[in-house]
């Protein structure tokens, strides 16, 4: 947001100064502005003010007794029968203010605050793509990128510092412009409730008017012609009526356009608040964030060195440690099987036992297979003599018949 600050030059009186009659010409249209601008102004929601901008409203809603004797002495000018001064009662001041709200509302609708919060997620974005460990792992990326790595770092944090310093300068620029905003926004508070004020006035001094009216001219005339019964008498106490109702009307017109100026002060208030908040994150954001990444990527670029020294040493360590183990448990295996070797005889006993227990089982089995050969054919030759006794048996038989 950047308010006009010529837009809010006008003097703020120390005191309201209330006009019947005479009004500037161009007076006349806010009597068609007041509802142009009740639409305008209107928020999309409706936001309670603050306890201390309600004082400050309740207060200039509540009259000094130096602004009560100014009302009671402006009220015995206002003339009913006058309709061109009626029309403009109060006019000049719901123009202004038609003027003030549309001012603010432009305002608000050039807001910038959404491009500051989209700079300051740019800056958040920037820190976070800067990443000192993106290189590769493991011991032969470690020994291949190690020479290049410490550019690569001073190259990239180049690049970044260069983007959040362009960032920054832009931060700074919306900075400033933030804080004159909030110094033009309690101008336009101050000025808001110097209407607001007025216009009370202004409708304290019709009210006044209205109800002496009603209560003493326009019930004169109403006896007065129902005494008579006269038409003139009749028709003027009807015009008199007209002219009452018109006012009131008037008078309800400028209650509008007086809420209107309360509506504008907590929506004032609530840019106020944001621009100072941005402005407060802004701040913060240059004195504290940039700096301290600053110095730390200048501190991870100066240990960058000693890290990758330590980094080397520790594995080259680790590679001697692991050969000295290798070597050992070789060395070990090698010396135990030659002692072995050295101890063995020729041919082990356990051979020599298991080859007699063979021998043995063999010979055992050539017996069992001779006995069981033997036992064979004694069967067998029992056999063949009964075969022979049974085919000459058989033989005898034949030759008998």
């Amino acid at each position: 947001m950047s308010p006009n600050e010529a837009d809010f030059n006008e003097p703020i009186p120390e005191a309201p100064s209330l006009v019947f009659g005479g009004e500037p010409e161009e007076a006349a249209a806010g009597e068609t502005t007041g509802a142009a601008a009740a639409a305008q102004a209107a928020p999309a929601q409706q936001t309670a003010a603050t306890a201390e901008d309600v004082k400050k409203l309740d207060a200039a809603s509540t009259l000094t007794p130096e602004e009560i004797a100014q009302c009671d002495e402006f009220a015995k000018k206002i003339d009913l029968s006058d309709t061109n001064a009626i029309l403009n009662y109060g006019a000049g001041t719901q123009k202004k203010l038609a003027d003030f709200s549309q001012k603010t509302i432009d305002n608000v609708r050039t807001s910038d605050v959404g491009e500051v919060g989209d700079m300051l997620t740019d800056l958040v974005t920037q820190l976070k793509n800067f990443n000192v460990d993106e290189e590769e792992h493991g011991i032969a990326a470690f020994f291949k990128k190690k020479a290049n790595k410490l550019e690569a770092i001073k190259a990239r944090y180049s690049r970044v510092e260069t983007n959040v310093e362009t960032v920054q300068n832009e931060l700074e620029k919306h900075q400033v412009t933030l804080m004159k905003d909030a110094a033009v926004l309690d101008r336009m508070y101050d000025l808001n409730l110097a209407y607001f004020k007025e216009l009370s006035m202004y409708i304290v001094a019709g009210k006044k008017k209205l109800e002496e009216v009603r209560s003493k001219d326009l019930a004169e005339a109403q006896a007065k012609a129902a005494k008579s019964g006269l038409p003139e008498d009749a028709q003027a106490a009807k015009d008199l009526a007209a002219q009452c109702d018109r006012f009131e009307k008037k008078l309800y017109d400028l209650e509008l356009t007086r809420t209107i100026a309360m509506q504008t002060a907590p929506q004032i208030r609530m840019v106020q608040s944001a621009d100072t908040t941005m402005a407060e994150k802004i701040q913060s954001t240059i004195v504290n964030t940039i700096p301290l990444w600053k110095n730390q990527m200048v501190i991870a670029i100066g240990l960058q060195h000693s890290t990758e020294a330590a980094k080397a040493e520790n594995e080259v360590n680790e590679m001697t440690n692991q050969l000295l183990r290798r070597n050992a448990e070789n060395l070990k295996t090698a010396t135990v099987e030659s002692a072995k070797a050295s101890e063995k005889g020729i041919v082990d006993i356990e051979t020599l036992q298991h080859t007699n227990e063979t021998l043995i089982s063999a010979i055992d089995e050539v017996i069992s297979i001779q006995k069981e050969g033997h036992d064979k054919r004694v069967a067998a030759e029992a056999q063949l003599a009964e075969i022979e006794d049974q085919l000459k048996a058989k033989l005898l038989e034949a030759s008998k018949s």
